[in-house]
């Protein structure tokens, strides 16, 4: 007998592998219905088709394709969309995960339409305020009836700002995912890069204050060719930095860069598994690579893993001081239990179920 009904909201790369563990754990619970809603705010077949196919995800149930454009445009169509299917389908609960415009969008239509609200990976915080990113989370936990922290710190940034109750340290559901796939990591790129395991660098590049002027973006292939000289830089390059970097003229910047296509997650983490560091600016590749013991060096001014800087593992950098960052002598201790012991999806549905 049918006893919950979960609406699942995803939109881009991050989600997907979020959900990929979850879902799993959301079949194995008895009287629990799961209703997947694709936003499509990941649209091209690299960035999104390929994380259904290499997770075994199944399809959703819903897929909006609402594509790129504007924040306000895009968080929109969204939630007019959302609000239709959540008046048809009734869930008892809306399931979120992370910081994109689809989690907000979910988080307003759910809570407006009264319907309690499950915040996966809440809690973080970061600087600048203004990042669309740090705006979706913050407004998203304060809508949020559940909220389900992938580290200690969520906990106690969530209680700075009065927000105690049903706030659970789930752990992370990225190390779950993780700890299941690790023996199918892909090393075929590397060996047909001719790449040697700890000796090069991956790196990937797409937020908008770097890649979107091209001064910042002009440093930071700068930097990135001056490591390229010491050790290979592979870069699984983003369709809006390739983009960029063909307006600004930058093409002749990346001639000594392994350039390939975006890369699921399999691939990704078998390059990072066997790499010396990792230079991103993405949330999710920073964590990922310390599940996967390597080091990452942050191109942000702040990070919401403040933990992995705090213990000295990860390092915040400006675009010049990357060559530095990456190329050090003495790394640090390894910290290990920062995101729980593997089993965050499992606690998250046991608290969610009847």
């Amino acid at each position: 007998m049918l006893a919950l009904k979960i609406l699942s909201i995803v939109g881009a790369r991050p989600q997907f592998i979020k959900e990929a563990i979850l879902q799993r754990e959301l079949v194995k619970a008895d009287g629990i219905q799961e209703i997947l809603v694709h936003t499509g705010q990941h649209y091209d077949r690299n960035m999104s088709d390929v994380f259904f196919e290499s997770l075994s995800m199944r399809e959703p149930d819903y897929n909006l394709n609402i594509g790129s454009g504007r924040h306000g445009e895009m968080t929109g169509k969204i939630m007019i969309s959302l609000e239709d299917i959540m008046i048809d389908e009734a869930p008892d609960i809306v399931l979120l995960y992370g910081d994109t415009n689809s989690t907000l969008a979910g988080a307003i239509v759910g809570a407006k339409l009264k319907i309690p609200v499950a915040h996966v990976e809440a809690g973080l915080r970061q600087d600048p305020k203004d990042m669309p990113e740090e705006i979706n989370r913050v407004l998203t936990d304060h809508a949020s009836k559940y909220l389900f922290c992938p580290s200690l710190t969520g906990v106690e940034n969530l209680a700075k700002e009065g927000i105690k109750k049903n706030v659970f340290f789930s752990g992370d559901v990225m190390y779950d995912l993780f700890l299941l796939f690790r023996e199918k990591f892909d090393s075929k790129i590397a060996t047909a890069l001719g790449l040697e395991a700890g000796k090069y660098i991956v790196v990937t590049l797409h937020r908008d204050f770097n890649v979107d002027r091209r001064e910042p973006l002009k440093l930071a292939l700068a930097s990135l060719a001056r490591i390229a000289g010491e050790m290979p830089v592979i870069f699984p390059m983003h369709p809006r930095t390739r983009k960029r970097i063909a307006e600004f003229g930058l093409e002749d910047m990346v001639g000594t860069l392994k350039i390939t296509e975006p890369l699921g997650y399999m691939e990704i983490m078998g390059l990072v598994e066997s790499s010396y560091a990792v230079v991103t600016d993405s949330g999710g590749l920073q964590k990922e690579a310390y599940f996967a013991g390597k080091r990452a060096v942050i191109l942000m001014e702040d990070t919401g893993w403040r933990e992995l800087v705090d213990c000295g593992w990860n390092a915040l950098a400006k675009a010049e001081e990357l060559y530095d960052r990456v190329l050090v002598a003495d790394k640090p201790k390894y910290p290990a239990c920062v995101y729980g012991d593997g089993n965050a999806a499992k606690k998250i549905v046991d608290i969610l179920k009847p």
